[in-house]
């Protein structure tokens, strides 16, 4: 009996600090902070101003100058930050303002673990997700969940993922779903 107690006790005591580096590493979520990259992640920020002619420029979109510089008045900036990871799958997220996390975006080899970048909002992807495939006869493949609080879009293949979360009461001034890229 105190074999197993004291087996029972080893395990607890390795596995605390597994819970303990799973709690450190893992990645904040939509509609929170930013994440907190491990150690083997590059991360690069840049400012963006929706409506101003740099920022459409890279998406096709041409202004007058005097329709940018209107644009420009009406929408607040925020912040894209960058993350690519160690195994080379890279992560976008749009900051608003106050640094809270409106929009993500992925592509890479692997699928990033959404559970993890959806965070409170997973539990309503899952749901959406399977009423997708209900409504289509179930399988895999590409999926859009749609909902008036949650966007998430992902598809892909092996080696190659893509997709996109937003959501839409957060999104700043000027800023629609297709600017999460």
């Amino acid at each position: 009996m105190w074999s197993c107690i004291r087996r029972a006790g080893i395990i607890t005591a390795l596995a605390l600090p597994c819970s303990f580096f799973a709690v450190q590493s893992a990645n904040a979520a939509l509609g929170g902070a930013p994440m907190t990259p491990s150690g083997d992640a590059s991360v690069s920020s840049r400012t963006v101003q929706p409506g101003s002619g740099a920022a459409n420029a890279a998406q096709g979109v041409m202004r007058s100058a005097s329709n940018a510089a209107s644009a420009t008045s009406a929408t607040a900036s925020y912040t894209v930050r960058e993350t690519k990871l160690g195994n080379g799958t890279v992560v976008r997220e749009y900051l608003a303002a106050d640094g809270s996390v409106f929009g993500i975006a992925w592509r890479g080899p692997q699928m990033p673990d959404l559970s993890d970048l959806l965070g409170t909002y997973f539990p309503q992807y899952v749901a959406g997700v399977n009423a997708v495939r209900a409504a289509r006869g179930g399988g895999h493949g590409p999926v859009a969940v749609e909902q008036s609080s949650l966007v998430v879009r992902s598809g892909g293949h092996m080696g190659a993922f893509n997709g996109q979360a937003w959501l839409p009461a957060a999104l700043p001034a000027g800023v629609s779903g297709s600017d999460i890229q």
